[in-house]
């Protein structure tokens, strides 16, 4: 995270927070911070509370041409470093290049810095946090209690109250697609067999089509250091709820820009959009042709007018160490979803397997 400046010796880039990010509370002077359970930029010490600004234009949100886009590529940020001055204070700290917001550790403002630079894309749009950090904390230590199997020290060292609230980049396409595909389908009749019992046959017919599907906002996310925090677990965002990117809006969180860019991220998304092709060309196949069953579905398809955005979203991200490894977990800024695993007891496991074995052996003398 940041750092004094002058612990650093190696060559870095600079820059400047954004300026209306800085700004202090008009009436003490305290730190301006995003409140999610109001949704206004609200003063903890002093009461004081204003709404975000609006956007220019109600269609600010838009669909943005894949093809057109030049900077396309991912980025390994790695231990790259970037000096950042304060505009509030002048102070100069070091952040992690894909850190685009944080608070000066001098002044406390609620720091934003440029969310791209030449070579990367801006954020279009961002779902506001709408979950406090105490309700995170709340559905995190429920779902913890639920865990059966997480041995009781491990669930009194993970703290509720440990998360840190953080943007993350995530991709979200647009695009019509085309199938070309062949299948099988089945048709189920029963035959009578010698000993008059009757036994299921299918016939099979081969057919082959066209299946068109337009694919609205299909999600990837694009940092690599969260692929395994657990917030794929807490998914889905409600994408109906962005609001047009502004600093302000990320006032008092932490923020990262992208490290998978809109190529890779498109790769990754049509794998999970084929994935979706298949079940629906299946059930496609059973409507059309009156089947009881399909196999066999192959198909070939064609993606047109691919439209993208990029946009942040909200998540509580915490971890904790147990027995030398460490878990970590995330809980949707949006709904209140928790994402993880916890560790889990062998000891509790083995008993959970002999009471199974014994409620069956016991049931097995009862019944007879």
């Amino acid at each position: 995270m940041s750092e004094p400046i002058e612990k650093m010796e190696e060559q870095i880039l600079s820059e400047t927070t954004v300026k209306e990010t800085d700004k202090k509370c008009p009436n003490c002077g305290a730190t301006i911070k995003f409140d999610p359970a109001s949704g206004k930029l609200n003063c903890e010490y002093c009461g004081y509370s204003c709404e975000l600004p609006k956007a220019d234009d109600e269609n600010a949100i838009v669909e943005l041409d894949f093809e057109a886009e030049a900077n396309k590529e991912s980025f390994d940020w790695g231990q790259e470093k970037k000096s950042v001055e304060c505009k509030h204070c002048g102070a100069v700290t070091i952040y992690d290049a894909l850190e685009t917001s944080a608070v000066c550790p001098f002044c406390g403002s609620t720091s934003v810095m440029p969310a791209a630079n030449a070579n990367s894309v801006s954020p279009g749009a961002v779902v506001p946090f709408s979950v406090t950090k105490e309700t995170a904390g709340e559905s995190f230590s429920k779902w913890l209690k639920k865990k059966w199997f997480a041995p009781k020290k491990a669930k009194k060292n993970a703290r509720p109250d440990a998360f840190q609230g953080v943007y993350l980049p995530y991709w979200t396409y647009d695009t019509q697609t085309t199938s070309n595909f062949t299948a099988q389908a089945g048709y189920d009749r029963k035959v009578k067999k010698k000993d008059g019992s009757y036994e299921t046959v299918t016939d099979w017919k081969f057919v082959s089509g066209v299946y068109q599907e337009f694919i609205d906002d299909e999600t990837v996310m694009a940092s690599k250091r969260h692929e395994k925090s657990g917030v794929k677990d807490c998914e889905p965002f409600k994408l109906s709820k962005l609001v047009p990117y502004s600093p302000q809006v990320l006032c008092g969180f932490a923020a990262e820009r992208y490290s998978i860019g809109l190529k890779e991220g498109w790769e990754k998304a049509q794998q999970s959009i084929k994935s979706k092709l298949s079940s629906h060309i299946e059930s496609h196949v059973k409507s059309v042709w009156n089947c009881n069953r399909v196999s066999n579905v192959r198909f070939s398809t064609i993606y047109s007018n691919i439209t993208y955005k990029y946009i942040l979203v909200p998540a509580w991200i915490s971890s904790f160490q147990f027995k030398d490894k460490v878990y970590q977990f995330a809980v949707n800024g949006q709904t209140g979803k928790v994402g993880g695993k916890a560790p889990v007891s062998a000891l509790r496991v083995i008993l959970a397997v002999l009471l199974g074995i014994g409620a069956c052996v016991g049931l097995y003398y009862l019944l007879r």
